[in-house]
């Protein structure tokens, strides 16, 4: 690729709420780039639960792409910033973790970004090496280069403190804490989404700045909705697409978010180039694509990416048999039922709900059958053993 070309796939999915802004972090990139050397880009992931998400691998697609054009990428995981628990889109504090929580959920980090990074270009670092070795008069010399005015004006800070809401100081401490990996690790480029803005570009490049460093570029993308199409894909919502499902749900689940929301998903999952996905929302547009051959395209590239272009198409060909046929699966999962079991104690172990909330949503939404039956009671007793269907996707053979 030309520079230009790299320029236009790097900022693709770039969002900065201000166009100068995004100018200004296209020319620097644009710099950096025309230095012919490798950049040193990372970005920084929280280990607050075991479970990855489609949400969280937008960055990761942006670090494929640097890896891809031979850039140094560091995976870094944030054993000491996840201490703290990043404010930046929460209107209350998060609850502290423990170390041995942070731990457990470190463990399968790395081993999930791999269905997007490239293994053996990829360095995995903790940020415990270095914040773990600052003294209280370096974390003092460090806030030296911040006002309380900036941390206030920040809007879910502004927020809270207008509603007389709480802001406790160590929350204040995360973006000094993030802006310090950047210099302890002589970041080019850094990564994150739209919540990480005054992380990255006022945090990062002030702390690298004062510290005798070149500021490094700020990629800020957006932010992806989940499949609801509206939200912020979170678990707490329950409108996530897990990248650990397996091809079949994932596949299902792409299938369900709105037609609206394609383009969104098409610039910040898939590996398409802006020319293409241009192309393809041109065709909507004009009526020569219909939304769901769009949508079935979608979900077959994305499901390929976390799990190879075969496992895809027999995902799009098990949707088509299952949803466009209207045609029961024959092969599913057995569940015995014991006596005096309920619908939502089969729901429960057989692990086709996380919680008894999740499970609650189904009854209300009529998400539930018995041989096509619907089942609106959890609390009843399991009626007769037969076909379980919950939502869309699941099967269970109840014995």
């Amino acid at each position: 690729m030309n520079l230009d070309e790299q320029v236009e796939i790097l900022m693709q999915g770039a969002e900065y709420g201000d166009d100068d802004l995004k100018k200004a972090m296209t020319a620097e990139l644009r710099a950096r780039l025309a230095e012919g050397r490798p950049l040193r880009v990372y970005c920084g992931y929280d280990p607050t639960s075991t479970d990855l998400h489609l949400g969280h691998t937008i960055t990761m697609r942006k670090l494929r792409q640097f890896q891809d054009l031979g850039h140094e990428v560091t995976f870094l995981i944030g054993s000491y910033t996840a201490l703290v628990g990043d404010p930046s889109d929460k209107n209350k504090a998060r609850p502290l973790l423990t170390q041995e929580q942070i731990e457990e959920n470190s463990k399968t980090y790395a081993a999930q970004a791999f269905r997007v990074l490239d293994q053996s270009r990829t360095k995995v670092r903790y940020n415990g090496e270095w914040l773990s070795e600052l003294s209280l008069v370096d974390l003092i010399r460090l806030g030296q280069n911040f006002t309380v005015q900036q941390f206030l004006a920040r809007e879910n800070f502004a927020n809270r403190l207008g509603k007389g809401e709480p802001i406790f100081l160590h929350e204040t401490f995360y973006a000094l804490m993030q802006g310090y990996d950047a210099v302890a690790m002589q970041t080019d480029v850094q990564v994150g989404g739209t919540d990480q803005l005054f992380n990255i570009i006022v945090a990062g490049r002030k702390l690298q700045e004062a510290l005798g460093q070149k500021p490094l570029v700020g990629i800020i993308t957006g932010i992806l909705p989940g499949t609801d199409g509206v939200q912020r894909m979170s678990k707490s919502t329950g409108n996530i697409v897990p990248i650990n499902t397996g091809a079949e749900d994932m596949y299902g689940k792409l299938m369900s978010i709105p037609d609206f929301a394609m383009g969104k998903y098409m610039r910040l999952v898939t590996r398409w180039s802006p020319h293409e996905i241009d192309g393809l929302e041109k065709d909507l547009s004009e009526n020569k694509a219909h939304p769901r051959d769009v949508k079935m395209k979608l979900a077959r590239e994305i499901v390929a990416i976390f799990y190879g272009e075969s496992d895809a198409q027999s995902a799009q060909a098990a949707f088509v048999k299952l949803f466009q046929q209207r045609e029961t699966p024959q092969e599913m999962l057995e569940f015995q039922l014991q006596s005096g079991q309920t619908v939502l104690e089969v729901l429960l172990a057989a692990k086709f709900v996380a919680s008894k909330s999740e499970a609650r949503r189904l009854f209300e939404q009529k998400g539930v059958r018995l041989d096509g039956e619907t089942i609106d009671n959890g609390n009843m007793v399991f009626p007769h053993p037969g076909v379980l269907q919950v939502g869309k996707r699941k099967f269970l053979r109840v014995k």
